[in-house]
């Protein structure tokens, strides 16, 4: 009786904890939505309500027309185009590049692969504004600058923290998967593709969308390598549009409205696999 009363009051408290984190968890996130809603509702609103004082939070007259308005003040689909086609060739060359380069660290032995990975690694404390200069004159020299090399070819030759999160995936991968793949007949780039790849397809997404997010929202690339306008990115399309005319914000939040918009959607779509892959022990046991 006395360890069933225990047990009780042991889940009630277990109960009221979670209870307590769920409350803390939706209050951090209202706060965190709080400016996202409010980029959203301004984006709504015409601009004599944005204006005027004191302040409202909800639109008491919703203006979808300011999304068609910003569409047709500056090149919005020209600029769309061009950012798709850098982020695609990003998000393929980061996929391609850090599952190839993390599978040599994790699967296969070479001298000095500890040291060369503690090398890698040791990559991620080097700021980028340190490493912004020298790219840019090696860029210049090669006769780049202008052109979208400089922000796609990068992405093909790996990334510390992405090749890091691969390799604790093809670590949790059982060697006697590969031993009966050798076996069988099967090389090491058949074994990558074939069988590594699918058994971490959640690391693979979450390289993914973080590809996706950081090149469809860059916007120093972009502004120290292309020099035509009609190359220009959705961000810097925003910047000019807004250096172009007086602020017109309902407009301008339109605008970066539909910017976000695709980021949001990508992240609710695969969810899922971007928290499992994000869990560095979570890939396949084999």
């Amino acid at each position: 009786m006395e360890m069933t009363t225990k047990t009780r009051s042991k889940s009630s408290q277990q109960r009221v904890k979670k209870i307590i984190s769920y409350v803390v968890m939706s209050i951090i996130g209202i706060v965190l939505l709080i400016p996202l809603l409010w980029m959203v509702f301004t984006s709504l609103k015409p601009m004599e309500e944005i204006v005027r004082y004191p302040p409202t939070f909800f639109p008491e007259e919703i203006n979808l027309g300011n999304y068609l308005e910003t569409i047709n003040a500056f090149p919005f689909w020209q600029y769309a185009k061009n950012t798709l086609f850098i982020t695609v060739l990003v998000v393929f060359g980061n996929v391609l590049s850090n599952s190839f380069i993390a599978y040599g660290f994790a699967k296969l032995a070479f001298p000095g692969k500890n040291l060369i990975f503690a090398l890698v690694l040791s990559t991620m404390m080097i700021p980028g504004f340190v490493t912004m200069i020298p790219q840019y004159v090696l860029f210049s020299k090669i006769g780049w600058v202008g052109t979208y090399l400089p922000l796609i070819v990068p992405a093909f030759f790996g990334n510390a923290f992405n090749i890091f999160l691969m390799r604790q995936f093809y670590l949790s991968v059982n060697n006697e998967l590969i031993e009966a793949a050798k076996i069988d007949g099967a090389n090491h780039l058949y074994i990558w593709s074939h069988l590594m790849i699918p058994l971490t397809k959640p690391a693979l997404i979450t390289i993914a969308i973080n590809s996706f997010n950081g090149a469809w929202n860059d916007f120093l690339g972009p502004l120290l390598y292309i020099q035509n306008q009609e190359k220009y990115t959705l961000q810097i399309g925003l910047q000019v549009f807004q250096n172009q005319s007086t602020t017109q914000w309902n407009y301008l939040m339109a605008g970066a409205t539909l910017v976000l918009l695709p980021t949001i959607l990508l992240f609710f779509l695969a969810q899922r696999y971007f928290i499992e892959g994000m869990d560095l022990t979570g890939g396949s046991k084999g």
